[in-house]
């Protein structure tokens, strides 16, 4: 049963806070938008209004784009051979590597024995996807290891 709860509150959530995409958030809450979420399951309605209330009174939407901005500024600084762009949006940002880079796995297993797990996307990008919540600090303290793994012979 839980996992199906589980389920449940994430499908929710994900239709509730994609609104914050859409320029005019209240103009797609409309009863024939929300009548499903709401009647289906209450508990995942009152979960995902509480999390829109943290989103907004902590303003983690844009900490999420300061901090996105600060790092997506730091990793265009690395020089690497083996990076051939870095991109993102907010705190969703990725490094795709160069052809002859031999593949994002073996950087993404050198990040992660230093202590910073990361995934490899499509064979050359390697996925950054921090919390809301991380601060300049945090990401000061990630860039020599970065930095270190991208400059891999």
């Amino acid at each position: 049963m839980l996992p199906l709860l589980e389920k449940r509150w994430l499908e929710a959530s994900i239709r509730f806070l994609r609104c914050y995409q859409i320029e005019r958030c209240w103009d797609y809450l409309v009863p024939e938008n929300m009548a499903q979420l709401l009647e289906e399951n209450p508990l995942a309605a009152a979960t995902s209004r509480a999390a829109l209330k943290v989103l907004v009174e902590e303003n983690l939407i844009q900490r999420a784009a300061d901090m996105g901005e600060y790092f997506l500024e730091q990793l265009s600084e690395i020089p690497s051979p083996h990076v051939k762009e870095v991109r993102g949006r907010g705190l969703l940002i990725g490094v795709e590597l160069n052809e002859n880079a031999g593949g994002a796995r073996r950087f993404c297993e050198s990040l992660q024995t230093k202590g910073d797990p990361r995934q490899e996307t499509h064979e050359r990008v390697i996925r950054f996807a921090p919390p809301l919540v991380i601060d300049k600090e945090t990401i000061d303290w990630a860039i020599p290891s970065i930095r270190e793994s991208l400059n891999l012979p």
